[in-house]
């Protein structure tokens, strides 16, 4: 069936947007050495390539609404995959947020609002497991990236990791060039190659329709802000992950990349199908179990992230990184089934834009500021420090949940 091959087809080009931007992360220690980069600097990168991520995605996100989404994620794909390449050769500070920040960052916006306003089209009573299994992508590119580039970085040197991921990436783009069909209009009308968007369509997703009804939602704000604080955690954790495990238990490149990434990543693989599946069993009869499912997995992070930033021990380590990961994949299995609960179906790639803006521009402070934090407190000291965050979020989705849902609820449409 054609609605899951394309799940498929899309759960590679996510696996490779998350392993390209991964590997950064892992290379770090290695490329700060070589480039004489300081944490701050390093810091910078990363938090640099996410504003640039969150300034262009809710332009992508309305784009993908107006015009066919295939095209927004196969050039989407080939953009990064080709900025990935040429990270390789920086060879100081300005080439690196050059290639990896400002390129690699733009390109990637452009994938992730398409890319699920698409699988909501085609999936309506598996809404979740479809984006729970696409979010799983995410989860195996990290892990695989994390053992991958590491070992490669180890072998070859750090810039050979970006040019092999970099052209499995453009090798990828011509598969989904190739297999992905063009997009039907929420409408119902199908569209074949030589057919053009509706007139119809380009009028109904004109962007300050769009603006006002998400923003005058008041489930929506609720449901970015508690993502906005809930990511500053992941990503200063991806971030600075491999270099806590380098510097606090002394691994090599190699293994400080695979153990920062699978032990939390396997278990939120688990989580997130766990949660995808439960929350749309409970959906059909129980409108506020997505946001409760959310909410559940949050509250659950936050005695991990502590264990595993105080454990002077590596296997108790382990085990806050696989808790962390188990409840954070319960929270990410909802992340957009339930943005989707509150949204028009037609406005959804713009308000999935929307909240990635919101999230990412205030997240992208986490690199730095956990790059301060590490030079004036330690690294240990740095990651307790992110635990209370998920409460703000808890309590923002507690919120909605409570006072907001009722009312804004959105009816959705049949499956197509």
């Amino acid at each position: 069936m054609y609605k899951w091959e394309l799940v498929g087809l899309l759960w590679l080009a996510y696996f490779f947007n998350q392993a390209d931007r991964a590997i950064y992360n892992v290379v770090l220690p290695q490329l700060k050495a070589e480039l004489g980069l300081s944490d701050i600097q390093a810091g910078l990168v990363a938090s640099i390539f996410l504003w640039t991520y969150a300034v262009l995605v809710p332009i992508a996100g309305w784009l993908g609404d107006v015009f066919r989404r295939k095209s927004s994620i196969w050039w989407s794909l080939l953009f990064w995959s080709a900025a990935t390449i040429t990270s390789g050769f920086s060879s100081g500070l300005l080439m690196l947020i050059v290639f990896r920040s400002l390129a690699t960052g733009g390109g990637e916006s452009f994938y992730y609002p398409a890319a699920n306003s698409l699988i909501s089209q085609y999936h309506h009573k598996t809404r979740a497991l479809a984006m729970s299994i696409h979010q799983t992508s995410l989860y195996v590119g990290i892990i695989t990236s994390g053992l991958i580039s590491g070992w490669i970085a180890e072998h070859f040197g750090w810039r050979a990791a970006f040019f092999v991921f970099g052209s499995f990436g453009v090798f990828l783009a011509a598969l989904i060039f190739w297999r992905v069909r063009n997009d039907t209009p929420e409408n119902g009308t199908k569209m074949t190659e030589n057919t053009e968007t509706p007139k119809e369509m380009k009028e109904t997703v004109a962007f300050s329709d769009a603006l006002r009804s998400i923003l005058r939602t008041p489930s929506v704000w609720a449901i970015w802000i508690a993502f906005a604080t809930a990511n500053f955690v992941f990503l200063g954790y991806l971030t600075w992950t491999p270099t806590f495990l380098v510097e606090k238990y002394h691994q090599s490149l190699t293994n400080a990349g695979f153990s920062s990434m699978f032990y939390h990543h396997i278990f939120a693989f688990i989580g997130v199908l766990l949660g995808g599946k439960l929350s749309d069993r409970f959906a059909l009869f129980r409108r506020g179990s997505r946001l409760e499912v959310q909410i559940l997995g949050l509250l659950l992070c936050a005695p991990f992230v502590l264990l595993l930033a105080l454990s002077e021990n590596v296997i108790w380590c382990y085990v806050g990184l696989a808790g962390f990961g188990l409840f954070r994949g319960v929270y990410e299995s909802n992340l957009f089934a339930s943005l989707f609960d509150v949204v028009e179906p037609r406005f959804r790639a713009t308000a999935v834009g929307l909240m990635l803006s919101v999230g990412f521009i205030f997240s992208a402070f986490s690199p730095i500021v956990m790059g301060w934090s590490k030079s004036q407190y330690g690294i240990s000291q740095t990651f307790a420090m992110l635990a209370p965050l998920f409460l703000i979020s808890v309590t923002m989705l507690l919120l909605a949940r409570l006072r907001w849902l009722k009312q804004d609820y959105c009816t959705d449409k049949g499956e197509p």
